[in-house]
Formats: structure tokens, sequence, C-alpha cells
């Protein structure tokens, strides 16, 4: 039998596919990798797997009664149909709503993590074809960022920012020149499996034991233990979720009161701190911020607290927090005020010193910079409404209204269709039921996928996309030495296309083929993306072979652009020569843009607010315990639930969640049971993991397990499978950035005793067949 092997990569790591005789029997993953993510095995089941979309479909109910707001979507049928007649149906329902709306009513925001290819990037295929027509209402920001991508721009401006994600302080000089580690959400290993456009090495492991290894503390504030990974050795505060400002203003208190921040720092590279200190002190609130005051909020010891405050000013210190945090109510606030705190010792700029965003969050913190990468030209889009990404719902559900976001007065547009691909929001957004009811709103949902999700089942034109295997494409990141010539592996699955393919012929079908493919197939724009970064390259005396010579290598190495990195060391060598491009020039401790804005949730310099939902909140005493809804160890998102890695993590086929032995115990729940978890938004079944590493009074039930409602015609029912979200809380972070709040929700566990219900989402909705479709 024959026997291939094809170079190809993934946001979870670079490898080969091994075929025989057309079907893929292996995934072997790319040799340089010292560390391959386990999450690679969930690729081979998945290319075949029963919940691929076989041909085009389109919802009953849509063909019979024509365009509009429909609460019937994701419960009934769907009818198979040709390609020609899905295209002509399409192209007709896009000109209908481009002509009685204008392009404004297509919101193509589309969020999601579909492929790790250059080229067929989801939504920038999606973004170019919409482009041709006119445009589309977008998003800005992201589930993962809303909220810094907001305040940052405020306080180290957006160059600042851009530094903060593009050039944090490498591992390598972390490692020789850090003393203590101060890590507010951990550094967990299972998120730096992923890089967006894939990854050759993974190599925070090795980083972190060689940081043991010369002796780095860790301090971890986090209710998880396994934020930080088993091997180091942690001083663990598994605080109370919500609380790490208060923690945080605490240690500033014990730095201010004690003598111990660093003036001459703040007084050059900072400006507004006095404002800030009047804050810590309590002198115009009457409550000072003092370690008693957290240790109340947060269950962590005043004494510890004044003794790690102490500690921080002693040695080298690196501040961090995780992402995740900000995923919260206020959640601007624990990034600002972990840049603060850093700023108040006096070391940012400094090797091994100073702040970090995102260590741990995903692969590229830490990491040197490469080239940047070929990339598809969008063009320009033609309209200028967007919405923060988090507020789709509102959108759809209040057309017209006002809302506030960064200082601006704006309104929700009027959207009649949604374009959705590459993604699904049953992963990403809060509060299903009202997603649900939301998604009842538009005229027409058309969503690209190779897979029946969640997304998919709740649309009205469904087309089936191909997978990365099933097409050729490049893959790379900015922060990784390969650049990966990805050979299609396999045949098409069944009738799946190519997006590029299917937005071809829907451009052809309304006169824009020339201006969207301009005259290139799949391959010519390969060699053309290729050809034309190369060329860019040589300015850079870089020097690389031709598209041809790379494709036959399949792997290609890329040289650095430059040494380790230093956080903001340029602006603290010479900060009247590298200004931060902020109003003052300098790190902005108290920001008089945002507190001229005069919100009432974001004031002008960092604050405690209290969650909404939180342990210490009335609603606890109904939903005594606190969900922490966080990325999954087995699957980036959604993606590839299907597979054999994520689906071997389930118990008895449902989500897992980790929860404290002793309150499995006053419940009477054993691990292994199923359990159902509820609040008084939603509800879902999972299955029950024990665990010591997770803080009394805390749950932890991963995002991205499908969405499978036990009614399908009922936005209220509940999911059987696991899926978080049906209990999370759909509101902004703050007037200001609007960002994702998904992280944390209180609930309740009681343990599951009716006969277990069956999945559906691992099978093809119903279908129906008609004549001449």
């Amino acid at each position: 039998m024959a026997t291939d092997l094809r170079p190809h990569t993934s946001h979870w790591g670079a490898f080969s596919a091994e075929v025989r005789d057309g079907t893929i029997v292996a995934i072997r993953p790319y040799e340089r990798d010292a560390d391959p993510s386990p999450i690679l095995g969930n690729i081979e089941a998945s290319v075949r797997h029963r919940t691929r979309i076989a041909q085009p479909m389109i919802r009953a109910g849509w063909l019979d009664r024509g365009p509009g707001a429909d609460a019937r979507r994701g419960a009934e049928a769907f009818v198979p149909v040709s390609w020609e007649a899905a295209t002509k149906l399409l192209a007709a329902e896009l000109r209908r709503v481009i002509d009685a709306e204008g392009p404004a009513a297509i919101y193509a925001g589309s969020y999601g993590w579909g492929s790790a290819g250059r080229f067929h990037h989801a939504q920038s295929q999606l973004h170019r074809f919409l482009n041709c027509l006119g445009g589309y209402t977008r998003s800005v920001n992201s589930y993962s960022m809303g909220a810094s991508a907001v305040i940052f721009p405020h306080v180290i401006g957006m160059r600042g920012h851009e530094e903060l994600l593009l050039r944090a302080t490498t591992w390598p000089v972390i490692v020789s020149n850090t003393r203590l580690v101060v890590s507010f959400g951990g550094i967990p290993l299972k998120n730096t499996a992923v890089e967006a456009g894939g990854l050759s090495r993974h190599q925070v492991r090795d980083h972190l034991r060689e940081a043991a290894a010369r002796g780095v503390e860790f301090v971890l504030f986090s209710p998880l233990r396994d934020d930080l990974a088993e091997f180091l050795p942690v001083e663990w505060h598994a605080l109370v979720p919500g609380t790490d400002v208060a923690v945080m203003l605490a240690l500033a208190h014990v730095l201010i009161t004690e003598g111990l921040h660093d003036r001459a720092f703040l007084d050059r590279y900072c400006v507004g701190f006095e404002r800030f200190e009047r804050y810590v002190l309590g002198r115009d609130d009457g409550r000072p911020k003092t370690p008693e005051w957290a240790a109340s909020l947060s269950g962590i010891p005043a004494e510890a607290l004044c003794a790690l405050a102490r500690r921080m000013a002693d040695r080298r210190t690196l501040v961090t927090v995780s992402w995740s945090l900000q995923r919260a109510d206020h959640g601007e606030q624990v990034p600002w005020m972990g840049l603060v705190l850093a700023a108040m010792l006096g070391q940012i700029g400094l090797p091994g010193g100073g702040f970090g965003f995102g260590y741990g969050s995903v692969q590229r913190m830490g990491a040197p910079t490469y080239l940047g990468l070929p990339a598809l030209p969008q063009g320009r889009n033609g309209v200028d409404a967007f919405i923060p990404v988090a507020r789709i719902s509102d959108m759809l559900l209040h057309p017209g209204e006002p809302f506030e976001y960064n200082g601006q007065q704006l309104r929700y547009p009027s959207v009649r269709l949604v374009y959705w691909t590459g993604g699904n929001p049953f992963h990403h957004h809060q509060d299903l039921a009202r997603l649900r009811r939301a998604f009842s709103r538009p005229d027409t949902i058309v969503v690209h996928d190779p897979f029946w999700t969640a997304m998919a089942r709740a649309a009205d034109v469904v087309l089936p996309s191909t997978m990365t295997l099933e097409r050729n494409d490049i893959g790379g990141s900015l922060h990784d030495p390969c650049l990966v010539a990805m050979h299609q592996a396999v045949p098409p699955y069944a009738q799946a296309r190519n997006d590029y393919d299917t937005y071809a012929a829907l451009a052809s079908a309304l006169g824009v083929a020339e201006q969207f493919t301009e005259g290139r197939s799949e391959r010519h724009w390969l060699r053309y993306l290729y050809e034309q970064w190369r060329e860019g390259l040589v300015a850079l005396d870089v020097a690389l072979p031709p598209f041809e010579e790379f494709w036959r290598a399949g792997f290609l190495e890329l040289p650095r652009t430059g040494g380790d990195e230093v956080l903001f060391e340029e602006f603290r060598a010479a900060p009247e020569r590298a200004p931060l491009d902020t109003p003052s020039g300098r790190i902005e401790v108290f920001s008089q843009t945002v507190d001229g804005f005069g919100y009432d949730d974001c004031a002008g310099h960092p604050t405690w607010y209290e969650p909404a939902e939180w342990l210490g909140s009335p609603k606890a005493e109904r939903f005594p315990l606190l969900l922490i809804a966080n990325n999954p160890r087995t699957r980036l998102h959604s993606q590839l639930d299907v597979g054999g890695f994520s689906r071997g993590s389930k118990i008895r086929d449902r989500e897992p969640i980790r929860m404290h032995p002793a309150d499995a115990a006053r419940r009477g729940i054993g691990d292994g049971d199923v359990v159902r978890v509820f609040n008084d938004r939603g509800s879902c079944l999972a299955g029950a993991v024990l665990s010591l590493e997770v803080r009394q009074g805390v749950v932890q039930l991963s995002t991205g397990a499908w969405y499978d409602p036990l009614d399908p015609g009922d936005p209220e029912a509940m999911c059987v499978h696991g899926n978080p979200n049906v209990l999370t809380r759909d509101k902004g972070t703050s007037t200001l950035a609007q960002g994702c709040t998904g992280q944390h929700s209180l609930v309740d566990v009681e343990r599951w005793t009716d006969p277990v219900p069956p999945l559906t989402v691992l099978d093809p909705p119903r279908t129906e067949r008609r004549e001449a479709l």
C-alpha cells in the first residue's frame, strides 16, 4: 500500500499527516518539536467524522416561508440542495439585503480561529468577498482581550500596547534575571499549546523547568493550583475569584506605607500616581486598601500579603497577569492594576523585572520575533458601523438603540443578515438562551463550516467547508521559526468546498468575480502571496528560496529578526527620546482621558469594584459555588470536540467539571457522577471530577463542549453535553470596553439521578428530501 507524508500545521502544532491509499492513518508531530501538544490527537478521527456537513443545506422553514425573523431556527429540518441552487439562493438574498438596507445590514464579525493557513483564513476570505459588495458591519477586539485592548492604549499608548503583546520580555531574559514571579491567573501550560497561525516548537515547559532550576521563585494567585505547572515550587494563594485587584491594592498599600515604592521611577516615567495614592490610602473614600481589608475579600491572610510586598521590593520581580482575568466584571481593572503595581516597584524596563501580560495565555508571549508573514489582502470595508465583539446579542435584540463604548456614543446597527465562517459563537458567547433569542431576529443566517456545530444548526443556509487537510495553504506565525507548506492530504469530504471557491462562485453570480479572484486559483494565490512576501524581505537582507523549492521542502526554517527582548527597555533608557504615545508620553497611572468619560464603572485609575457575581454577593446564598469557565486542555476552544483526545476526557460523554471533595461531599456527589450545574440563566449536565487543586467554593468547567440542548426548540433547554455558556452572564466588562465577562458565574451543582440523556450533537440534524433541489 502506498504511504506518503504530507507537511501541515495547525494552531496547536506543526505535523506531517501519514496518508495511506487516500486515508490519514497517523499524525506525526514536527521533528523539531520536543514537547508536541496532545491536541494533535483530535485530528485523525475528525476528518471523516459523521458530523461533517456533506452538501449544501437550507433550513426547511426558510425555503418555505422565505427570509424573516424565526424562532424555529435550530429546531427545523434541513433540505439538501445542489451547489448551483445554494449559490443562486444566497446570491439573490445578499443582493436583496444590500439593495434594500445597504451593506451595513450584513454582520460579518464572524469571530473564530477556523484555520492556521494564511490564504484560507476564514474571516479574511469572508471580509474580502463582502468588501467587493460594499462592506459589512464588523466587530472589534476579541473575547480573550476585550477589556485590555481598550484600557491599555489609554495607559501605555497604542504602540505600548502592541509592544506588550508582540515584544514581551523573552524567556531567556526571565530565566537569567528574574528572582520572583508573582503571577495573577498563572501561566497554564495547557494554553501554551496554542498559537494563532501555528507553531513548530512548544518551549514554555522547558523554560519553566530551567527557571525553577535557576532558583526563580513563583507565587500564584488563583483558585486553581494547576494554573502553574505541577513541577514548579509554587507558593499558592487560592484567593476568592474576582478579588485580584483587592489583593494588588493591598500590596500597593504596603509598598506605600512602608516606603518601599520607587518614587523616582514614578516621578520620571509615570503620571497621576498622587491621585492613585490617595485612593489606596483611603483619603477620599475613607477606606484604606490595607492587607486586612483585602483579606476580608480574598481570603488571603494579611500577614502573607505584607510579607510578599516586602519580598517583591527586595528582589528582581516580574508581575504577570493572565488574559483570563479580564473576562469578568470590571475586567479593565486587573491588567491596569498589575501594570501599576509593577511600576511601583520601579523595575519596568529592567531585564527580568516589570510587567508581563499573557504569559501562559498563548505560546508567543516571551518568544522571540521572526519574520512578518504573507497575508491575503481584504480590500476596503465601506461600512463604518461596528460593535465590540461580545455585544452581538445586544445588537440583534436592540437594533437602533444607543450604547456607549470607549468615550463614544454609538447606535447598534439594524442587521438583517448574519454571515459566519470559521467560528462557533456558542463556544465564545455568554448566556446561550439569550443568544438563541438574538439569532431568531435576523432575516437570514449563513454559515460555512466543516461540521454540524451549534452555529451551523442555528443557520438558514449551511455551506460545507473543507478542513485544512483537504486543501493547500501556507502556515506560520510571527513568533515561530518555521513556515509550513500545508499540503493537501486527502480529497474534500463529500461535497465540501474551499471557502475561496464558494465565494468565487457567489462573486460570479453577483458580478464581482474579477475583483474577488483577480483571476487566480488557490495555487496561483499561494505562489503570489509567497513571492510578494519573499521579495519584500530583500530590503531586510533576508534571502529565501523560490516558492516551488519551499513547497517541495514542506518546512522552511526562518531567521530571527532581533535578539532577546526586555519590555519597555528603550522607554526606560530615554523616556524623552522614546516616549509612550499617551497624552503625557508616560505610563498613565491616572488617565485624564478615562476619567473624563465620567463612567461610574471605570474611574481614572485602577479601582476595586465589587463584581455582580462572586462569593461575597447576596446571590451566593442561592448559588453558593463560583464557576470558572476557562479554556479547555483537550482542544482549542470548541474545535474538533469530536476528536479522540477531547472525547477521551469526557465523563460518561459529558464535559468534566472539577470541584473540591468537601463541596462534593456536602452534595452527595462522587467522582465520576453525572451532575446538573444550574443557576437562574440555565443548566447543563457534566461529569464530576474531585480535585484538591480547586479552591473550596469553586467549580471549574471548561468552555468548548458542543452545545446540545435537550429540546432544540426551547432556548432555555438544558445542555446535556456540558457547555458552561448556558450559565454565564451576557454583560459588558464596563461602559468603557464592553468586553466579555464569561469567566465567572455563580452556580450550584447537584447529583443527576434521572437517566442520562443521549447526545445528539455527535450526529447530523434531521433532513428532508425534496425534488429538483
